[in-house]
């Protein structure tokens, strides 16, 4: 019977050391109010063309599930920059997974469709939002950070189609529920 217990107890610290988090299923349409149906997508940063920023390591490379944006300056200058939500959506989920993570941020955004797509912002240094708040195209819901000094500033950027991923290691050769983050908002501009 203790060999038993111990199992879920190893599985949960597993959990915690890499920074994964499990969120709830959120895989059919939300209670979204109309107003908060997706209508396009505008970068994370740099409002609302990414002015001012350079993909430093596009999704694919090294088996990157993300973008990862780096001011044009350099080092840890973008530090505190603001990040904004990509298009219309609601929060849900905010916290500190520590790891390599640092601070997330992930928003489901539902298109006119019903479809359900999902942005996660890693790394940020501050929270600007709380889950379940409703945010539009363009506000500012964080800051650029560095995972509690683990990396150079910068935001690792993911898009997602399956809403039952995990937070996940950032890097893996199997990109199925993934999307390139660029691609995706340059082909749903508005």
């Amino acid at each position: 019977m203790k060999k038993l217990l111990h199992i879920p107890l190893c599985l949960l610290l597993i959990f915690f050391v890499f920074g994964w988090a499990v969120i709830p299923d959120q895989s059919s349409s939300l209670d979204y109010r109309e107003e908060f149906i997706t209508n396009g997508f505008d970068y994370p940063v740099g409002k609302p063309d990414g002015e001012g920023y350079y993909n430093a390591q596009k999704f694919g490379e090294n088996n990157h599930l993300g973008d990862d944006f780096n001011a044009l300056t350099g080092g840890d200058t973008d530090l505190g920059d603001p990040v904004y939500a990509v298009a219309n959506g609601k929060v849900r989920f905010v916290d500190d997974v520590k790891g390599g993570w640092g601070n997330v941020i992930r928003i489901v955004h539902q298109l006119p469709n019903g479809q359900l797509v999902e942005s996660l912002y890693g790394h940020c240094d501050t929270i600007l939002v709380k889950k379940d708040q409703y945010v539009k195209k363009g506000d500012q819901i964080g800051t650029i950070g560095n995972a509690h000094e683990i990396y150079t500033a910068h935001l690792h950027f993911e898009m997602r189609t399956n809403m039952k991923l995990l937070i996940g290691p950032g890097y893996a050769k199997d990109k199925s529920g993934y999307l390139n983050p660029t691609a995706y908002i340059e082909a749903n501009r508005n």
